[in-house]
């Protein structure tokens, strides 16, 4: 057993063993007993499961309190606010993903809960990736943070470009190389279906699984942002893996009810744009004025600050809105 004393990205092997079995009996208790047999998600149901992921990410920051003491808690929770603020707009992109392929949302969950399992490897791999460089070339951070602030520049100016599910070149690629079948097939992501006369079967992918492909690589795009901002957070690995899952896995169960939501929360972008200047500016300045770190307890308050007043005001501002919610891109469910 001494292999779990053995040290990997800073901390021991039993460390991170114990983080993904806590996630993978999270994910086995969601998909295997909890949502074992498909069915609609309301608001209602959304929200308690969000709280009762929210409340698992929660009290991960007091292990982290425990095993790493009070500033590495405090770089967490920084980063599962972050993290799950930047994620935010990621959800409207979902939902234009399984309106473009009709996804029933019977099915839609357990396309973001398969999915979970793919963003853990490719969000392993990049803050794995992006850890060796920051340690061996630590200007990068400073990268970043300009990255972030341009990033939220971009934000505030709406320079930003909107996500289009038909243009996207993995569709096209995928469309053109495998077999597609023109209707979902249940929850099943894959079928075989026979061909011509000769009644052999062949294996069909069907529009369930490319809506899974869509929403990974909309995870990717969207880790651009996310993954730098937490880097300019903290550098330690295992912050940056574990608030980035606990928030992601959070912010999937709460996709229901937001999804339906997000009309209201008018300058959200606003105070997320916000947040990643700050976040940019606050690495940039602290090179610049020699200070070796900014206090954590002022990075999370004012990170939350910015986030809370941008909700607050949203909804405030939206309380009397009679408008009906916009609806995801109007597009072909099977276009050519």
């Amino acid at each position: 057993m001494d292999f779990l004393l053995l040290d990997f990205l800073g901390k021991p092997v039993w460390s991170w063993g114990l983080f993904l079995i806590l996630v993978v009996a999270l994910l086995a208790f969601d998909l295997g007993v909890l949502y074992r047999k498909s069915h609609e998600i309301g608001v209602r149901e959304s929200l308690l499961l969000s709280a009762f992921y929210i409340g698992a990410g929660l009290l991960f920051s007091i292990w982290i309190w425990h095993y790493l003491g009070e500033r590495a808690a405090l770089l967490y929770l920084t980063g599962f606010v972050v993290e799950k603020s930047l994620a935010l707009d990621n959800i409207f992109v979902i939902a234009m993903i399984f309106a473009y392929f009709g996804v029933p949302r019977a099915y839609q969950h357990r396309v973001l809960v398969y999915g979970i399992l793919g963003v853990i490897l490719l969000r392993g791999v990049m803050i794995g990736v992006g850890a060796e460089v920051v340690e061996h070339f630590e200007w990068v951070l400073l990268v970043f943070a300009a990255f972030l602030i341009v990033t939220g520049v971009k934000m505030l100016t709406g320079g930003q470009d909107e996500y289009d599910v038909a243009k996207n070149p993995v569709l096209r690629f995928m469309r053109r190389r495998f077999r597609v079948t023109d209707e979902l097939h249940g929850e099943r992501f894959f079928v075989r279906r026979p061909m011509g006369l000769s009644g052999k079967t062949a294996l069909c992918v069907t529009p369930l699984f490319l809506a899974l492909v869509m929403v990974e690589l909309a995870d990717v795009i969207f880790a651009v942002d996310s993954i730098p901002a937490i880097f300019a957070i903290t550098t330690d690995p295992y912050i940056v893996f574990t608030s980035n899952i606990f928030a992601i896995l959070g912010l999937r169960a709460l996709f229901f009810a937001l999804s339906a939501m997000m009309h209201r929360f008018v300058h959200l972008k606003t105070a997320v744009s916000l947040v990643l200047v700050f976040i940019g500016a606050k690495v940039i300045g602290a090179e610049l004025l020699g200070i070796e770190k900014v206090p954590a307890a002022l990075s999370l308050g004012v990170t939350a600050a910015l986030l809370t007043g941008g909700v607050a005001l949203s909804l405030w501002q939206t309380r009397r809105s009679d408008a009906e919610p916009p609806t995801p891109a109007q597009v072909p469910v099977h276009p050519e």
